[in-house]
Formats: C-alpha cells, structure tokens, sequence
C-alpha cells in the first residue's frame, strides 16, 4: 500500500499577529488571527515543504490534488478560490482550469510559503492569472459570493473552529459552485487506520526527523484522530447551509475529500 501525503498540521487561533507586506506584485497581505508559532513552523518549513510531500506520498500526491480541482468543477474565465494554498500545487492547477481570462486566488498564513509560490509562478509562463494572498481561513478577506469554486488541500482538519470555516467558504462561494476539501481520511474501518497510524510512526516520523522536523510531525497521528470521518464531514457541511455534499475516500481510504454545492 503506497504511502500518503504528509503535512503537519495548521492550527489557527486568535492572536495579536499581523501580516507583513512583500514587494511581490502578485502578493498582498490581509489581516490575520493566528497562532504566532504554527504561521512560523510553515514559514521555517517551506524549503523543504515540496520535497517531503512528493517523498512521503511518492508523488501521489499529484494525482489527488487533480482530482480535487476536477471535483471543484472550475471551467475557463472563473474566479476561483485556493484556501491553505501551501506552495500553490493546486492553485497551479486551478491556473490551467480556468484559463487567461479566469482568475486564481491562493491564500494561506505563511509569508514564505507564499513566496515559494509565487517564485514558482514565475517559472511557469502560463500562470499569470494567480493572486496570492497572506490571510486567514477563519476570516476571509472576500465579499459574499465572490467564486465560482473553491479547493482547499490539508488545511480544515486543523483550524480550530471548523464550523466557521465552513462558513466563511459557503459565505464567498456563489451560489450553485462547489468547494473540494482534500485532507486525510479518518477511517470508520480498523484496518486502515491501524495502517495510517503505522506508517506515520515507521515512515513520516523517521523521515521528518531526518530533516529536523521530528517534533512537528509526529503529532500528525493526533491531529487525524481528531478529524472528522466522511460522514461527519457530510454533515457538518449541511449543517451550515450547504445544498448537498459528498465524500469520497482515496487510496483505499487513507485520503479524502469533500465535495460539497452551495
């Protein structure tokens, strides 16, 4: 069984913290609220940030962020949204979706991820069309129905208040559009979850600790725990106004995403 994806986790939380500015003139900050020490752990590890994560899921990855920009569903001339962007994998992906006369949003709460990203723009004569944004997942610097589709990869399972961040995606998201969340599965079978937590302790823990990382990647087994199943993620989305939503497990169940309508 192929091993998984692999990213610490990010907690937001409030905090007194404000953004700094970049002369990246595809790159502008918004207020944020979060916790002072996760914002510096994705800033002190978006260097090595891309290595692991092909590494630890042997580059698939790839495959599961395309299948999340397909069940986003954004077509070409959109304005979409990429929430928790990283190093901007699917926001790339996004670009490709939605053409030169669409528009790519990709926010996250790392400064140096972000800057990562935009670099690698750069390098990529097709990707004009991205924005990229300093910000918060729990408080998103948009207006009211402001994308046609919204991804967000790694990012839900660890904001403290799930329910609001949900909301805050059903609040820009225009009607009729659809949100894929991509995150790792928490599995309702034994099985597979013995198995996760098997290869966290016996791969990802051994290999981030040879990259200095071993204390922020073995809590990883706990942030899972405390994720939501597909079911629970079903109905959260319901919960908060959602019109239908679907979960579908990846890789035999170690990975997921959510596909919820607005």
């Amino acid at each position: 069984m192929a091993t998984m994806l692999l990213l610490p986790f990010r907690t937001l939380i409030p905090s007194s913290s404000s953004s700094s500015s970049s002369s990246s003139s595809n790159f502008r900050p918004a207020p944020l609220c979060c916790s002072n020490d996760r914002q510096a752990l994705f800033n002190r590890i978006a260097p090595v940030y891309d290595n692991l994560n092909d590494l630890l899921s042997l580059g698939q990855h790839r495959i599961w962020k395309r299948m999340t920009v397909s069940w986003a569903g954004a077509k070409a001339g959109d304005h979409v949204l990429d929430i928790c962007c990283g190093s901007g994998d699917l926001s790339f992906l996004l670009s490709q979706k939605v053409g030169s006369d669409g528009k790519v949003t990709g926010l996250d709460f790392s400064k140096e991820q972000l800057l990562i990203a935009s670099s690698k723009q750069h390098s990529k004569n097709c990707f004009s069309n991205i924005e990229w944004i300093e910000g918060d997942a729990l408080n998103l610097p948009f207006s009211d129905g402001s994308f046609d589709a919204i991804t967000m990869g790694y990012g839900l399972r660890n904001v403290v208040d799930r329910p609001k961040a949900m909301q805050e995606i059903l609040r820009v998201l225009k009607a009729g559009s659809r949100v894929a969340i991509l995150d790792f599965n928490k599995s309702e079978e034994l099985l597979t979850s013995t198995i996760t937590e098997w290869i966290i302790d016996n791969v990802v823990v051994p290999v981030a600790s040879a990259y200095g990382l071993l204390e922020d990647y073995k809590y990883l087994k706990t942030s899972i725990r405390g994720f939501l199943t597909g079911k629970e993620l079903e109905k959260l989305a319901l919960e908060v106004g959602f019109s239908s939503a679907r979960h579908y497990e990846l890789s035999g169940g170690l990975m997921g995403c959510m596909v919820a309508m607005r």
